[in-house]
C-alpha cells in the first residue's frame, strides 16, 4: 500500500528511509522523502483482525488500517479450503498518544514492547472509515 497509494495520490510519497516512520510522508517534505522518524504522515497497518490493532509505540499519529480475509499458512494443514483474499474495510484516524495503552510484557520476555490502539481509537477510525464490504 505504500508503493501504490501514492501512484495515485501525487501529494503522498512512500518513505524511503529503511524502517521509517510513518510509511507514508507529505511529498517533498523530508529530504530525499525520508525520515526515520517523522510528525508528518500517514502509518499503514494491514490486520485480519477488525480491532486490536497494535503498533510498536504510544503517539500522535494519523493511522490508517487495512483490514482483510484470507487464508493463513497453517489453513492447508488443518484441512481449511483456499479461499480467495479479500478486503474488509479500510478505516483511518488521527490518533493521540491517549488512543494508545502498553500492552503487557514480562521483564524477561525477548519480545518489543507493543501498544494496542483503545476503544476511543477505534471509534475515531470506524467513525472515519475509508472503505467497507457489506456484510454477507
Amino acid at each position: 500500500m505504500s508503493a501504490t497509494i501514492p501512484k495515485y495520490c501525487k501529494t503522498l510519497v512512500k518513505n524511503t528511509c529503511h524502517n521509517g516512520h510513518p510509511d507514508l510522508v507529505p511529498a517533498g517534505k523530508y529530504e530525499r522523502n525520508a525520515c526515520q522518524h517523522g510528525t508528518e504522515g500517514i502509518e499503514i497497518k494491514a490486520s485480519r483482525h477488525g480491532s486490536g490493532w497494535q503498533g510498536h509505540n504510544a503517539e500522535d499519529t494519523w493511522l490508517m488500517v487495512f483490514v482483510f480475509d484470507a487464508n493463513s499458512a497453517r489453513d492447508a494443514s488443518q484441512g481449511i479450503d483456499s479461499k480467495p483474499f479479500r478486503f474488509l474495510k479500510v478505516v483511518g484516524g488521527q490518533l493521540a498518544k491517549s488512543d494508545w495503552a502498553f500492552s503487557g510484557r514480562s521483564a524477561t520476555s525477548p519480545r518489543t514492547i507493543m501498544a494496542s490502539v483503545t476503544r476511543t481509537g477505534f471509534e475515531k477510525m470506524e467513525a472515519n472509515w475509508i472503505c467497507r464490504v457489506e456484510s454477507e
